[in-house]
């Protein structure tokens, strides 16, 4: 372990699930670990807000206490196409629902309690690898790593920096969306998560902590662009024209004064390793959120990074072999279940193939088992 002030064994910029995650790995094995994020816990993200239960061993593992919560358990998927026609299936192997801005927070504590040193409201400037540490600055301060982890979500100054291959793409099918989230009240059963199609995009819906249910939507830039760029009146022209989100939007109450927005969300593919730094967690790759499962990937990529990270720091890898060995066995746990997300992606949002498609899924119980499956990973 490291004993230099501002000298670290790991970095990690970014603290949302795959970088908080990854930090408490890092310091239950002994290294001294630093962690930067640019807000200051608590805060809400844009996030679907389901977690499959392939996840929940590993949280437990780190000292999550999920009893403290009385979590929704979900286990049936509900789907409507763009006029509303609703289909129903088994989720399995399921999920919980609970809020970013809880869980975040929990698990931040807990990496504080083991001793992660978490810099808040800290923006990484500059990152780059000399003499084989990683020198970064801060706006206030400068810092040395053995080992660095990219774990700072959908887009960040780091990814504009490195002229990463999905910032310098032009604007088109895959990367030029938008997500937006609400807080809401609204009698939804607890045991259900829904997807309801709209021209363009869609909306999820679930229950998560305090009898409060998380309402997100994704749809493109140009939905909102032809809408005079105007949120409500987008949601009023285009999100209504499906009768059960009109119903939702209508009766619902909102906990929020204005709704979370986040622009520019690409789905494009992305390198795991940039200038050396391994990315984890949506900085290496997103998954459509039809899936549902983003939090669930950026957990197990942190357990990816971390047995890497750990053979490193042992001497038993080099930093090539780290580098690579990560890549690949990320490419090999994830590259299926994003090619899905993103094959499925393409029939959503459409009059005529989001109906043929759920009528397909709801007459052959089989495939929509396999495709429901195929969204999910395996407990790590």
């Amino acid at each position: 372990m490291s004993s230099i002030d501002n000298t670290y064994d790991v970095a990690i910029i970014g603290g949302g699930l795959a970088g908080l995650t990854l930090s408490i790995q890092c310091i239950d094995a002994g290294y001294k670990t630093i962690l930067f994020e640019k807000e200051t816990y608590p805060f809400h993200k844009v996030c679907g807000e389901y977690i499959s239960m392939e996840s929940l061993p590993f949280l437990q593992r780190l000292g999550f206490d999920d009893k403290k919560f009385d979590l929704p358990l979900i286990k049936k998927l509900q789907l409507t196409d763009v006029k509303g026609n609703l289909y129903d299936f088994d989720l399995l192997p399921g999920g919980f629902g609970i809020s970013r801005y809880t869980l975040d927070h929990a698990l931040y504590q807990l990496a504080l309690s083991k001793g992660v040193e978490i810099c808040s409201n800290s923006k990484v400037q500059d990152i780059h690898l000399q003499n084989d540490s990683f020198a970064i600055a801060t706006v206030k301060e400068k810092y040395v790593a053995t080992v660095a982890a990219g774990t700072f979500g959908k887009r960040s100054n780091l990814d504009i920096k490195w002229k990463r291959d999905f910032i310098k793409t032009k604007p088109g099918k895959l990367n030029n969306y938008i997500g937006i989230k609400y807080h809401i009240r609204y009698p939804y059963p607890k045991d259900h998560i829904a997807l309801h199609n709209f021209s363009d995009g869609y909306c999820g819906i679930s229950n998560i902590e305090d009898e409060k249910c998380c309402l997100c939507y994704l749809t493109t830039a140009n939905n909102l662009k032809a809408n005079n760029n105007s949120i409500p009146e987008m949601e009023k022209n285009v999100l209504f024209q499906n009768p059960v989100l009109k119903e939702i939007f209508s009766t619902a109450e909102f906990l929020y004064k204005e709704p979370l927005v986040i622009s520019q969300v690409s789905f494009s593919k992305k390198r795991q390793v940039e200038d050396h730094v391994l990315m984890v967690g949506d900085a290496a790759g997103l998954i459509t959120p039809l899936c549902g499962n983003g939090m669930s990937m950026a957990m197990h990529a942190s357990k990816l990074a971390f047995e890497n990270i750990h053979a490193f720091l042992q001497n038993k890898i080099d930093r090539n072999q780290m580098e690579d060995n990560y890549t690949h066995e990320w490419q090999q746990q994830f590259s299926k279940r994003l090619w899905m997300g993103r094959t499925v992606q393409h029939l959503f949002g459409n009059n005529t193939s989001t109906g043929l498609f759920l009528s397909v899924m709801h007459n052959m119980p089989w495939l929509a088992k396999q495709v429901i499956r195929s969204t999910h990973g395996e407990v790590f």
